[in-house]
């Protein structure tokens, strides 16, 4: 019993079609058992109407199904849009400018609008093997400043980022609502510590672990997300690869060469 509870919708619908057409012909075989009867191949059409319902509504739900992936996943991408918007670059870049090997990723993510689909599966590639190391060092006055304007950035979009969260969308998109989870918890670790330059050495490297696990999640959902603009938004594409966190000679002017 516990098996055909879980069966699926479609299976339980599809068994009880293909008795039903196995019952029809059954009946029609047993009364019109003479072929060359027109009955007969009546009760034959008859007997085969179950299976074409079945081919009917499995074509209908699929196509439904697809056109609701379509529109769901258009509503997620607007989200992450959303959330690049008003926080994703900036944090991007404020932990970019920190960070004391941004030259190596920088290298790596260098995207142009001349790129191809295998530039963007190569950079994915790279970046996913990629150690990001952050030291947060008490001493450091860098590290400090970097530690103050990220909690004050963060504080100050705690609404944006609750509203994101509540977002039911978002529930399908896992790589996603991880990285949210990830800031989230980065700017609740900055803003309970009131004094930041004052930590042992212990909370330091805490914080170093919380800022360089969100900052390998937006690399990655970037990357994901302006692979999304090129193939489908080229204007928005045009005008994000302008403003790449990771260009330090980006503009967003568009020059007359």
């Amino acid at each position: 019993m516990k098996i055909i509870k879980h069966v699926g919708w479609r299976l339980k619908l599809g068994l009880l079609l293909l008795v039903l057409s196995a019952l029809l012909y059954t009946i029609q075989f047993l009364i019109f058992h003479e072929p060359h009867t027109e009955l007969f191949y009546l009760g034959i059409d008859l007997a085969f109407l179950p299976i074409e319902v079945l081919i009917v509504v499995l074509v209908i739900e699929s196509a439904i199904n697809e056109r609701e992936k379509s529109i769901l996943l258009e509503k997620m991408n607007m989200v992450i849009g959303a959330f690049f918007s008003e926080v994703g670059t900036d944090l991007l870049n404020n932990i970019i400018n920190f960070d004391p090997d941004n030259q190596k990723i920088r290298e790596k993510l260098q995207i142009s609008k001349y790129w191809s689909e295998e530039d963007f599966l190569e950079a994915e590639e790279k970046i996913q093997n990629f150690y990001h190391r952050l030291t947060i060092d008490g001493q450091n006055p860098v590290a400090i400043k970097f530690l103050q304007d990220s909690k004050t950035f963060l504080v100050d979009k705690r609404n944006f980022l609750l509203t994101l969260l509540e977002n039911p969308t978002l529930l399908e998109h896992e790589t996603f609502t991880e990285l949210l989870r990830a800031v989230f918890h980065l700017m609740d670790e900055l803003d309970h510590r009131e004094d930041l330059t004052h930590l042992p050495r212990a909370d330091y490297m805490h914080l170093s672990s919380d800022t360089a696990r969100a900052y390998g999640l937006l690399i990655q959902e970037w990357l994901k997300y302006m692979q999304h603009l090129m193939n489908n938004y080229p204007y928005l594409f045009s005008l994000a690869f302008r403003m790449n966190p990771f260009d330090p000679e980006a503009k967003v002017e568009i020059s007359d060469e």
